[in-house]
């Protein structure tokens, strides 16, 4: 793995016991010595701690930057509040998603958080796309996310002004010596909070939270199914350029401004198809699945209409079995027709059908502290 990437936490990784594997360019934990499961439900049940500084740290700076941003997501940049943060994605001209991020108002800039296998991807397409605008990667800085019921708790002793920060909120924070960028939020569905630090403070700042017993740390194979058990896309699995924001049960995160009758309807790649699909909805949809038994059906298990007979009609994207639901998981896509909870469909699992439930997302419930 000497071509793969490191983060600043490498070392400490090692020293806690992490299996690494090869993830987005880098070597990563993947699990600890208790294992998923276990990594799994502590973080559930208490406090768990990420290593994510292989996602990418970018900060646009200009005029009217918000209003630039906004010519490539449909979301409401504008309206973002300072300190406060927004999901977001940018979209193809076919209305398809290039890669989803966390955009960040910091006042007089913004700050985005994009994924790892899509880092070099998205500042091409932010260089290609913004004339006028500063673009700096930040590459002197690791990201920490802080997860779970008793996260709140681990960051307040460090820094107690942790307590009043509602999800999406943005802070710069002192911990353990250090300036922080904090937000309330995570890709876990837990309240927690995610923590840019600088890469020479990290291990210091990581090694103060694990002091908490309340915390441990947790790698990349619970960040999955954590991730899955609170519905939350993964992209390049769930979502990618062949999927639209209306397919993958996004809308949530369009706001009314760049909608159909809105004050900035439109004016972002794909905003015809994507407004279409608004109104008239999409021919597929993402889904919750549920299969019979205690097998979880994974990635590219194809999907058909009745047991026997028939073509493919959708894929499963995502699969796991969820330690806390206690019963296989998976996400998908089904035309729209088949997409009610309570319908009946087959995943084709080494040559035999296998019967699955379209269920409500997620199938956890999300703990956001609003």
């Amino acid at each position: 793995m000497s071509d793969l990437g490191r983060t600043v936490l490498y070392d400490l990784h090692l020293e806690l016991g992490a299996k690494m594997v090869p993830f987005a360019g880098y070597e990563m934990p993947v699990q600890y010595p208790p294992g998923v499961m276990k990594e799994h439900l502590h973080t559930r049940a208490a406090a768990g701690l990420f290593d994510v500084s292989h996602m990418g740290q970018v900060i646009l700076r200009g005029p009217n930057v918000a209003q630039a941003l906004e010519t490539l997501v449909p979301v409401d940049v504008v309206g973002l509040g300072a300190g406060r943060q927004r999901y977001g994605f940018f979209t193809t001209e076919d209305g398809g998603i290039i890669d989803d991020l966390m955009i960040t108002n910091r006042g007089d800039h913004l700050f985005l958080v994009v994924n790892a296998a899509r880092k070099a991807v998205d500042l091409d397409h932010l260089q290609n796309n913004l004339p006028g605008i500063k673009i700096q990667e930040i590459t002197g800085r690791a990201l920490i996310a802080l997860q779970g019921p008793k996260a709140e708790d681990a960051i307040a002793a460090l820094n107690p002004a942790a307590r009043a920060m509602r999800f999406m909120d943005v802070a710069d924070l002192d911990l353990a010596g250090a300036t922080c960028w904090v937000s309330r939020s995570g890709y876990t569905g837990e309240d927690g909070f995610e923590i840019s630090v600088p890469n020479t403070m990290a291990p210091r700042l990581t090694r103060a939270l694990l002091e908490n017993p309340d915390v441990a740390p947790i790698g990349l194979g619970a960040r999955d199914s954590l991730r899955l058990e609170a519905g939350l896309c993964l992209y390049g699995s769930d979502i990618d350029e062949t999927t639209s924001p209306v397919e993958a049960g996004l809308t949530w995160a369009i706001q009314k401004a760049r909608r159909n009758g809105g004050a900035r309807e439109g004016g972002f790649p794909g905003a015809g198809r994507i407004l279409d699909e608004l109104t008239n909805g999409p021919a597929r949809e993402r889904v919750g699945l549920l299969p019979d038994g205690r097998a979880p059906m994974r990635a590219h298990v194809p999907l058909f209409a009745a047991e026997v007979g028939g073509e493919a009609v959708g894929e499963i994207t995502s699969g796991a079995f969820g330690p806390t639901i206690e019963k296989p998981m998976s996400m998908g896509y089904l035309p729209a027709a088949l997409a009610g909870p309570g319908t009946r469909v087959y995943g084709e699992v080494r040559g035999k059908r296998l019967p699955a439930t379209v269920t409500p997302l997620p199938f956890h419930k999300q703990s956001y502290k609003r």
